[in-house]
């Protein structure tokens, strides 16, 4: 007999729709942040990049407390839908306010404002958004096949999402005259959508009982505290390497956010950001199509994540030497090979993610699922974040003026090595890592040893 089902084919949609609202945040703010503030504001790019980073050091401390707090929410709606639903209400707001930067303001206050805004942001609304709507995989369903289709259904909507954003926001603020006026105008618009879809996707979905969550060969979990949920989840090494992919997949994609100033400064197109983001995109969303077929054929999703980034890194490869022939459409080509190889972890990851939290369940006897999923909000902020103030110190050192008409070569070198060597980089480390990441074959043989029911176990 197969694995019971909990879900309807909207219920998987309607949780997918909720990336919806994720990435009008996130695409919106790591793509185009800074060049708003460094060329509409006029604001230093190494400034900005030092801001970011200090802000990092109190998101780091959020995900753990919001995930604690999750574990601990018993209400109507559930465990994570509140912190969902009403956390978005919060990032709606902020991302206007980031934003709307007051030009007549001195430097200094437009750098305070920019702070307070982005660190309010990230550190607490999206934190709380983020985690609860991650969460949600472990709790409306104990189907390992529907945990796998949700975040292919999810990643789906993210990515097409991230292309839209990429693509039309350039447009779309000189459709509304430019300037700063027309930024505000643009987030705000992003904002109302992002707020009533995240509403939609929230309630398309319904946790399952506390009870029915907790099987047969499990006891209801102990109480413990924030700190006894972060000593839980720092004895899992899974969730340490999962959280070191996440972080280093934020950062290959703000180097490939900064593509906004290699296509305007190096290809001397910046509408041809727009068309690498649909090479990145669209790769990246037909894999997740496959991604749950695939993992069934491949008995599990260790051996398709790896062979995956093994595709990913010969195709970032390739784009490095078309970058150095000056061809775009073979390094369209490639990189469209790449996204492609990345697609299926972006598929399974938060089905990786549920088998991680058994993990520690299995080794330590307690259930974490909303700490567990901190590694989500934590990964996303932190490599994000890290990423785009790495971005504003790597400009700030090349020379490189906002406001000036050229930029001298030691700019254009620096954005090449942006672009083209550093996502190189950062796949292979990411392929490195996915290589120790069997935690299903782990459970398996824990599972045997207990002379529990296992399921099947994989080796590359």
């Amino acid at each position: 007999m197969g694995e019971k089902t909990y879900l309807k084919w909207y219920n998987k949609v309607g949780y997918g729709s909720g990336d919806i609202a994720g990435n009008v945040v996130y695409a919106f703010l790591t793509s185009f942040v800074m060049i708003y503030l460094t060329d509409t504001i006029g604001l230093a790019s190494g400034i900005i990049g030092t801001l970011i980073a200090v802000s990092k050091i109190f998101d780091g401390f959020t995900d753990i407390i919001f995930g604690s707090l999750i574990d601990k929410t018993h209400t109507k709606l559930g465990k994570a839908r509140p912190w969902m639903i009403y956390g978005y209400i919060g990032c709606a707001i902020t991302l206007i306010a980031v934003f709307a930067v007051p030009i007549s303001w001195g430097k200094t206050a437009q750098y305070a404002w920019f702070f307070i805004a982005y660190t309010l942001l990230n550190g607490v609304f999206y934190t709380a958004n983020n985690i609860a709507y991650s969460a949600l995989t472990s709790l409306v369903t104990k189907n390992s096949k529907e945990r796998v289709q949700m975040g292919s259904y999810r990643f789906i909507f993210a990515f097409s999402t991230s292309l839209l954003i990429q693509s039309v926001t350039v447009i779309f603020v000189d459709f509304c005259g430019g300037g700063a006026e027309a930024w505000r105008t643009v987030a705000i618009i992003y904002a109302v959508i992002g707020l009533i879809v995240n509403t939609i996707s929230g309630l398309s979905v319904k946790e399952l009982p506390e009870e029915e969550l907790i099987s047969a060969d499990q006891s209801k979990e102990e109480k413990y505290s924030a700190v006894d949920a972060f000593r839980l989840i720092i004895a899992n090494k899974y969730y340490l390497m999962i959280c070191g992919v996440y972080i280093l997949q934020q950062l290959y994609s703000a180097m490939i956010g900064a593509g906004i100033f290699y296509a305007t400064w190096v290809l001397k197109n910046k509408n041809l950001f727009g068309v690498f983001s649909w090479a990145v995109n669209i790769p990246l969303i037909i894999a997740l199509i496959f991604t749950p077929t695939l993992v069934g054929k491949w008995n599990g999703m260790y051996k398709l994540n790896l062979r995956g980034y093994m595709l990913a890194v010969a195709g970032r490869a390739l784009v490095v030497v078309a970058g150095y022939m000056e061809s775009v459409p073979l390094m369209l080509l490639f990189t469209a090979v790449a996204a492609f190889g990345q697609g299926p972890w972006q598929g399974d990851m938060n089905a990786v993610i549920a088998s991680c939290s058994e993990y520690t369940y299995l080794t330590k006897g307690k259930k974490v699922e909303g700490t567990m999923y901190s590694c989500t909000s934590l990964g996303i902020k932190l490599g994000g974040g890290i990423g785009t103030a790495v971005v504003g110190w790597l400009l700030e050192l090349s020379g490189y003026v906002g406001t000036a008409e050229t930029q001298p070569e030691s700019c254009i070198s620096m954005l090449q090595f942006m672009y083209l060597w550093l996502p190189l980089i950062f796949d292979v480390l990411i392929m490195l890592v996915l290589s120790r990441i069997n935690v299903e074959e782990a459970n398996d043989k824990i599972r045997a040893k207990k002379g529990m029911v296992s399921g099947n176990t994989q080796s590359f």
